[in-house]
């Protein structure tokens, strides 16, 4: 009996072993300064949501995570994280950025809590965001199943390879909600979260030097209780706390759109605020180098889904990483559209006129949730200003847009790192209230990061921001983040 106690306890010990094994430690200390009303555009987007649009804020940052990587020789691979920030002047005064374990068996993997998740398709560092799910808002804790790695289907002569996800969580930005908005704005509180995404790839790298890939992703914002909420029949009543559906068929409606909103009327659409976006993509890769084209289509419910109303709303982009040098290792240069949304008429059909016209789509916006937001940042593309910017209100003001964006990096040396972002872009606000003329707006980052040799684990990293235009207040400023890294365990 003692030996075999002796056996399960080496080996309880040994599985303990195993899942501190590479365990990192990460703490980082940030902070931003600028002299207008609001912070550099790319101080504040593009950060997973830690950030803050004032023009004096900062951070104490602190850390601990095992990848799954880390078992990369083995079937059942394991990994979690634990990641806590202490900010000033932020939407909060303490964030639980993520706490996550992963479970991962062969290429499925099962992520249960908060965690950063980079965009699938996108490049993370150059891009300005996808327009349904970007790295620009506060991770949402959510039960995360996916293939983190393209499949390969070998009956094809590998030429056939697909990854995708399917996700529920929970938002937790409803406190904040009802205090950042006005008496009498909608807000809800407690909703769920819905994302799924399939992509195909068809390409074999030993074969060909080119490939495409073709995917489609979906997001929804869905139950909760919902607040100051119009009716249609009666426009001056006020729902308040109204259940919004948090049954099974309700999580089933989310994954296949259906069901209608409690105040749709008699003019039903969808549950909850259904968005999503198809993607497509061309890449020619060369030794050493590749460039890929790429388009992303978004749509709202039905109305954009297929192509009976015409693609004009797209962002185009173009990605490149050049051979090893030390100029430059990757650009990326991105045409954002979305003034066309369905064009500028809505008209349910009846009686009168039994025609429907499913236009004035009004991209990120909805009628019971407010905007496609989480904690005030869009979970979309950032450049279709978030709400965050706006007085008391939930909602996407300026989502009729274009816009061109360009990104540029290298590594002159290989301590140091540098990174170009600008955009630019003019808006005429939304359908419903329009801009009473054009309106422009620049934004500039340059950023340079540098990991001295000598101070192993250390990256210091300084940046300049810039805001110009009638759309955000001017300003300019300095960021400085300081971050120390190592092996814990």
């Amino acid at each position: 009996m003692s030996g075999l106690l002796s056996l399960v306890s080496v080996g309880m010990y040994a599985q303990i072993e195993g899942l501190t094994d590479n365990t990192e430690y990460k703490v980082e200390m940030n902070g931003s300064f600028a002299n207008g009303e609001v912070a550099p555009f790319w101080f504040s987007s593009g950060q997973y949501g830690l950030s803050s649009v004032k023009p004096n804020s900062g951070y104490l940052r602190a850390g601990i995570s095992r990848a799954e990587e880390t078992d990369t020789l083995l079937n059942w691979r394991y990994g979690y994280g634990v990641d806590v920030a202490v900010p000033v002047n932020y939407t909060s005064d303490f964030v639980i950025q993520q706490l996550y374990a992963v479970v991962q068996l062969q290429n499925c993997r099962m992520t249960v809590g908060t965690r950063e998740l980079p965009e699938e398709m996108l490049n993370n560092e150059l891009s300005s965001g996808g327009m349904t799910l970007s790295r620009n808002f506060r991770p949402i804790p959510q039960v995360r199943i996916d293939l983190p790695e393209w499949w390969t289907w070998h009956a094809t002569g590998d030429w056939i390879s697909v990854k995708g996800h399917i996700a529920y969580g929970i938002y937790t930005d409803s406190q904040w909600q009802k205090n950042f908005v006005k008496d009498g704005a909608i807000y809800t509180r407690n909703s769920l979260f819905h994302s799924k995404a399939g992509f195909v790839h068809v390409g074999n790298d030993e074969k060909s030097p080119v490939s495409a890939t073709v995917g489609l992703e979906m997001a929804c914002q869905f139950g909760g209780k919902g607040y100051n909420i119009r009716n249609r029949d009666d426009a001056g009543t006020l729902l308040n706390g109204v259940d919004l559906g948090n049954g099974l068929r309700d999580y089933w409606d989310a994954f296949i759109p259906g069901g209608n909103d409690v105040n749709d009327g008699d003019y039903e659409n969808v549950a909850g605020n259904q968005t999503g976006n198809w993607y497509f993509d061309l890449m020619y890769k060369g030794k050493g180098w590749k460039v890929k084209a790429y388009a992303e289509h978004f749509f709202e419910d039905h109305s954009q889904l297929f192509v009976q109303y015409g693609w004009k709303d797209m962002l185009w982009g173009i990605e490149t990483e050049f051979p090893k040098n030390p100029f430059v290792s990757s650009f990326v240069a991105e045409y954002l559209y979305t003034k066309d949304q369905t064009g500028g008429i809505y008209h349910d059909s009846n009686g009168t006129l039994p025609v429907q016209i499913s236009g004035k789509d009004n991209y990120y916006n909805h009628h019971v949730y407010g905007a496609w937001q989480h904690w005030g940042q869009n979970i979309g593309n950032p450049l279709l200003l978030s709400p965050i910017y706006n007085d008391g209100v939930l909602s996407s003001r300026f989502n009729r847009v274009n816009a061109i964006h360009i990104g540029v990096e290298g590594s002159p040396m290989e301590s140091l790192h540098y990174r170009l972002m600008f955009s630019n872009l003019r808006t005429l606000g939304t359908y419903d209230n329009p801009t009473p003329a054009p309106i422009d707006q620049n934004y500039f980052l340059a950023e340079l990061t540098y990991r001295p040799s000598w101070m192993k684990g250390w990256t210091g990293k300084v940046a300049f921001g810039m805001n110009s235009g009638g759309l955000v207040d001017r300003s300019s400023g300095f960021e400085l983040t300081i971050t120390k890294t190592g092996i814990l365990f």
